[in-house]
């Protein structure tokens, strides 16, 4: 079903939000007319970092305004004469919009078919059989979502109140002007006559003692107007830091975490989209809230009353402040990052965010993102907020840029393009540490302005890399099959039985049960520094040895399950000892890095082949010219698993000579 017929079935805060994403930019007339050609191209190969693709975006911006121009000229009838005007506004207006950058169209077509995607997806999974983790995630969204509507009453509670508090303020001065006026009056009367003085005064006294009680009253009543005021405000920012911390502290950081594991392997770490609504909504109240405390601080030093408001009011400033300077520098996040090895004179490109760029108007003094780059022990210290110098630990070429504020999608962001490092400072390594293992990060920093350079903060962000020294065994597991998984593109993983022989290497044990390895450790020395016992290389090598050969050369085979693997050679006699002769199995080599060796009954096992091997001749070829090897095992027929890759026999050429050809003899 097309996207747009669900997406129009949306309900509540779901519906909301996909109406939330149309406006002058993209209006949603245009959506719903041209639905079926929107769905239809393919936009997803455009690389907006690329502006070599900026003719491909020209070329889908001129289709989509001749799409618009033929859906216009096609109305008939009284409600399509309106139609027509209107289609036919839109393309004029969606050419002046993005002739000039037609990336931009792009962009912002691409944010709005992914929300709708992900906005129905959503829907549909919250009643589905594995909608239970859905209706967790729908529920942690509609307590945030009520959270935020607290907010907006009591923010528009304070600001009644606040209104409130301005108007009898106002009418309190002018009845203090009015008291004054009349002790004006009482003290001119000592130039009269004694008998118009007695004759006037009664009567001014009387007014002044009305007014002074008055007055007196009133004084009582706003200092209590105020007080209530800052206990509101209070309240509101106890809320304020409350909703911070769950979009701050737990999504954010959950986005980040996401974000390391898809670099490693993990699935991709999803969109920013909610995140910057969330965070946005976040800037909206909180500024409003600040401008009512100062609208509240202004009020008071236009009437000082003695009593305990001041102080008040500078500890609701000051914790507003420190809010809205936590939200500024969290959100400033490096949304593409770097690679995470870096070579020299090489090209690499990063793009960092400010989630609430937008809202707090920043954009209208683009602030420029310089990129350093700086050892372990600096970013460290950075981390425990200690002071550092600025030396940097290399240099990089192109690392500076002015962020961009995209009106499509409402995001402020720096697109570092055609950074690369020049050249970089070796530190002093300890003990037996290699080049390969020093560390460095780029340290991404901006200076932006908030309230027309009311505010003006420091924002730092960087690559997240933390290396412990040793892990259990369990989460390097995890680690391992991710990277596998997707180093080789398969949906085929580690099974238990792979990462009980991965537990027997590093740990050169003997042991086949997986407990016994739960509660074991694995250190960085284990992993990757010290050679496995008689071999002159390290777990690490030797398993991305096998993840290197399988990704190149044997990966149909593996998702076909035709290679275990993961084998020693006492157990691959042990397997096939029981099965007929001719029987064979495949796996991974242990005295080679990326070697694959055959094992057959009579038990022999061939010297391994590696990607050189395969890049003469392929497994299925050699597999078929042995013609010993009858069954993979346990007892499949070889031709009935290799013979879909086996390369076509050489016909004879036109010249009556036959093409000489390798193959494989043992």
């Amino acid at each position: 079903m097309a996207v747009w017929i669900q997406a129009q079935q949306l309900q509540g805060d779901a519906l909301h939000q996909m109406q939330s994403l149309y406006g002058q930019h993209f209006p949603i007339e245009v959506r719903h007319y041209l639905s079926q050609w929107l769905e239809g191209q393919l936009w997803d190969v455009i690389d907006l970092e690329n502006p070599q693709e900026e003719f491909k975006a020209k070329r889908l911006l001129d289709s989509l305004i001749q799409e618009l121009q033929n859906k216009a000229e096609h109305q008939v009838g009284e409600d399509g004469f309106l139609l027509k005007i209107k289609l036919g506004h839109y393309a004029s207006q969606l050419k002046s919009t993005y002739d000039r950058c037609p990336l931009e169209l792009v962009r912002c077509i691409k944010h709005i078919l992914y929300t709708e995607q992900r906005l129905v997806r959503e829907a549909s999974n919250s009643s589905s059989p594995v909608g239970g983790m859905m209706d967790s995630m729908s529920q942690k969204y509609q307590q945030i979502n009520q959270a935020f509507e607290e907010l907006r009453l009591l923010t528009q509670d304070t600001e009644n109140d606040l209104r409130k508090l301005q108007h009898n303020q106002e009418y309190f001065i002018i009845q203090y002007q009015e008291s004054l006026r009349i002790q004006a009056q009482l003290t001119s009367l000592a130039t009269l006559p004694p008998a118009d003085r007695q004759l006037r005064e009664p009567t001014l006294l009387s007014k002044r003692a009305t007014v002074e009680a008055w007055l007196t009253r009133e004084a009582n009543t706003l200092q209590k107007y105020r007080l209530d005021l800052a206990e509101k405000h209070q309240k509101s920012l106890q809320l304020l830091r409350k909703q911070q911390t769950i979009i701050l502290d737990d999504e954010l950081i959950h986005w980040k975490r996401r974000q390391q594991l898809a670099g490693n392997g993990g699935p991709p770490e999803g969109g920013l989209d909610i995140l910057q609504s969330w965070c946005e909504k976040l800037a909206e109240t909180i500024w409003q809230n600040r401008q009512q405390i100062r609208r509240a601080e202004h009020l008071r030093q236009q009437l000082p009353i003695p009593g305990p408001i001041e102080e008040l009011l500078n500890d609701l400033n000051s914790t507003i402040t420190d809010i809205i300077s936590a939200l500024v520098t969290s959100t400033f996040i490096i949304e593409k990052q770097p690679p995470q090895v870096l070579k020299t004179q090489t090209k690499f490109v990063a793009t960092v965010r400010l989630l609430v760029g937008g809202k707090l108007n920043v954009h209208m003094n683009p602030p420029q993102v310089k990129a350093t780059i700086i050892s372990e022990q600096q970013a460290k210290a950075l981390l425990k907020n200690e002071n550092t110098r600025n030396d940097s630990s290399g240099e990089i070429l192109n690392n500076n840029c002015v962020m961009e504020y995209h009106q499509a999608t409402g995001t402020l962001s720096a697109n570092f393009r055609n950074m690369s490092l020049k050249r970089i400072k070796r530190s002093d390594r300890r003990g037996a540490e290699s080049v390969t293992e020093e560390k460095f990060t780029i340290l991404f920093e901006s200076q932006f302005s908030v309230g027309g350079n009311e505010l003006v903060f420091q924002v730092k962000g960087r690559v997240p890399f933390i290396v412990p020294d040793k892990v259990l065994w369990p989460q390097l597991c995890e680690a391992l099959n991710m990277k596998y998984k997707a180093e080789v593109q398969s949906n085929r993983g580690l099974s238990e039985e792979n990462l009980v022989f991965l537990a027997q290497k590093a740990f050169s044990s003997s042991s086949i049960n997986p407990d016994d390895y739960r509660g074991m450790t694995m250190t960085w020395s284990q992993f990757n520094r010290e050679s496995l016992p008689g071999r002159n290389f390290t777990f690490w090598q030797w398993f991305d040895g096998v993840m290197e050969l399988t990704k190149k050369h044997l990966k149909p085979h593996w998702n076909d399950g035709a290679i275990l693997g993961f084998v020693n050679k006492q157990q691959a006699q042990d397997m096939l000892m029981s099965k007929p002769n001719g029987t064979f199995l495949l796996r991974f080599s242990d005295s080679e890095i990326g070697g694959i060796t055959i094992a057959w009954r009579m038990v022999w096992n061939l010297m391994p082949y590696t990607a050189k091997d395969f890049s003469i001749r392929s497994l299925a070829d050699r597999i078929s010219d042995l013609n010993h090897l009858l069954f993979l095992y346990p007892d499949r027929p070889k031709d009935e698993v290799f013979s879909k890759y086996y390369t076509p026999p050489l016909s004879k050429a036109v010249d009556g000579y036959v093409k000489p050809q390798i193959k494989q003899v043992g």
